[in-house]
C-alpha cells in the first residue's frame, strides 16, 4: 500500500527573492561578458607601455603628409577622428599644410581616445586605406562625417567600409587589412610613443620635438612661420 506524499512546504516570500536576484545577476554577468567581448573585438588590443627613452616622435612609416624639397622644421600631430577639438582644428590645419607645407613637414599619428567608441575603429579603416594610397582620402573622409557617426555606441565599422568603396578601394584587401594584426600594431605603436612623449588629449602637436600649448590660431601659425625662416 502506497503512502500519500506530502507535498513540498511552499517556498518563503524572502527565499524566492533571493533566488530571482541571484538569477538576475547571472543574467546581467552573461550579457556583460557577450558586450565586452563584442566590444573589444572592435578596438585594438590594449598598448603595452613604451619607456620614454624608447619613444620616437616620428617613425619611419609614419604619415608625412607634405613632402618640402628643403625641410626647414617637422609638424607632428597625435590625433582622434571621433575627437571634436581635431575636427574643430582640422580647417586650419589644412590651411597651414598649404602655407607651410613647401618648408614644413607635417606627419599625423594615431592616437584614438578610449572614451571614444568608434575612435580605434575609425583610426583602422583609415590605415587600411593607406595600405592602398588612400590614406589622405579616408583621413578627409572622417573629419568630413565625424557629426553622422561619432559619439554612437554601435560599432560604425560597416559605414566606414562603404567609405572604403566609395573611394574606389578593394573591399576584400581592406576587409583583410582591418581584421590583420600587423594593422592594430601600426595604430598601437602611435599611442604607445605618444603615451611615452606625455600626450593626454588630441589634438596634440609638437614642433621640432617641443609639445605644443597652443592659445590662438594667429599663435599657432607664428610660431609655424618662425620655424619655416
Amino acid at each position: 500500500m502506497s503512502k500519500t506524499q506530502t507535498p513540498p512546504p511552499p517556498m518563503d516570500t524572502a527565499k524566492k527573492a533571493r533566488v530571482f536576484i541571484w538569477v538576475l545577476l547571472a543574467v546581467l554577468v552573461a550579457v556583460g561578458v557577450i558586450w565586452y567581448t563584442v566590444f573589444t573585438l572592435n578596438k585594438p588590443a590594449p598598448t603595452a607601455p613604451t619607456p620614454a627613452a624608447e619613444a620616437q616622435l616620428v617613425r619611419e612609416d609614419s604619415h608625412r603628409v607634405t613632402s618640402p624639397a628643403t625641410e626647414k622644421a617637422q609638424l607632428v600631430e597625435f590625433l582622434d577622428f571621433e575627437c571634436e577639438a581635431c575636427l574643430a582644428a582640422q580647417p586650419l590645419v589644412e590651411e597651414l599644410k598649404k602655407e607651410f607645407g613647401d618648408r614644413i613637414t607635417f606627419v599625423n599619428r594615431y592616437f584614438p581616445l578610449p572614451a571614444h567608441r568608434n575612435s580605434a575603429t575609425a583610426a583602422l579603416a583609415v590605415e587600411a586605406a593607406a595600405q592602398q594610397g588612400k590614406y589622405e582620402q579616408m583621413y578627409a573622409k572622417m573629419f568630413e562625417t565625424q557629426p553622422q557617426w561619432g559619439e554612437k555606441t554601435e560599432s560604425q565599422a560597416p559605414l566606414f567600409r562603404t567609405f572604403a568603396e566609395e573611394l574606389g578601394l578593394d573591399l576584400t584587401a581592406y576587409d583583410t587589412a582591418v581584421a590583420d594584426d600587423k594593422t592594430k600594431e601600426r595604430i598601437k605603436k602611435d599611442i604607445a610613443d605618444g603615451t611615452a612623449l606625455g600626450v593626454k588629449g588630441t589634438p596634440t602637436f609638437f614642433l621640432n620635438g617641443k609639445m605644443l600649448t597652443l592659445e590662438t590660431k594667429e599663435q599657432f601659425r607664428q610660431l609655424l612661420a618662425d620655424a619655416a625662416k
